[in-house]
């Protein structure tokens, strides 16, 4: 195995997401295009299969939610943005739907490495179904990979970028599960004298003093 080989370690929580700059098929963008606003980024292996056509009309089918999120949409894959423009042609064409999102041509596939998409036991040249969650700091909040084999569900991406965006507003935490205008969870407490507090707390609702409800309305 040479260097070259080796594929770099995918970005961790907490860490600002690499740069980048990238061709798509809404023209050159760089990270920094989006700063100010949470970023969904997501790779697909390849254009014209069964799979990623499945994935796309659901992510146009969440646009708007996303959008009223102050989220925006970039996907990715290593083919040519040629290819990107005819499938989103073909997908508006075949499926009714709208792509209005872009779509970077990482033909090198450079971003896909410095990113952590490449993973050779599914596919020596094609990038695994990987999504980011990127904040308005440029700061990566979460990631997910899913095999080539199996399409996302992106409601659950609309469900975490939500429940982000509330633990970042109210300074707290979400539950199992958790939809919004559901209940969500106090911190933990730190400090014995913090959890007698909880436990003692007159209106506190929960089973136990580190388990403990709240609304955020």
């Amino acid at each position: 195995m040479t260097a070259s080989d080796v594929l770099p370690a995918t970005p961790r929580l907490g860490e600002p997401a690499p740069d980048f700059e990238a061709e798509t098929t809404q023209g050159i963008l760089r990270l920094e295009d989006f700063q100010g606003s949470w970023l969904v980024l997501f790779s697909h292996p390849a254009d014209f299969t069964p799979v990623c056509a499945s994935e796309l009309v659901a992510f146009a089918g969440v646009r708007g939610k996303l959008k009223s999120l102050g989220c925006e949409l970039l996907g990715l894959s290593v083919d040519s943005v040629f290819s990107h423009i005819a499938w989103v042609r073909s997908l508006e064409d075949k499926f009714g739907v709208t792509i209005d999102f872009p779509l970077i041509a990482d033909v090198t596939g450079e971003m896909a490495r410095r990113y952590g998409m490449r993973m050779s036991a599914e596919s020596p040249n094609e990038p695994v179904r990987m999504t980011y969650v990127i904040d308005d700091r440029q700061v990566v909040r979460a990631f997910m990979a899913y095999p080539m084999t199996t399409g996302r569900d992106v409601g659950e991406i609309v469900r975490l970028v939500t429940a982000l965006q509330t633990t970042d507003a109210h300074g707290v935490a979400t539950p199992a599960g958790w939809k919004p205008g559901e209940p969500v969870l106090a911190p933990p407490p730190r400090t014995q004298a913090m959890a007698a507090e909880r436990a003692t707390a007159v209106g506190a609702a929960g089973p136990d003093w580190y388990y403990r409800t709240k609304e955020t309305s």
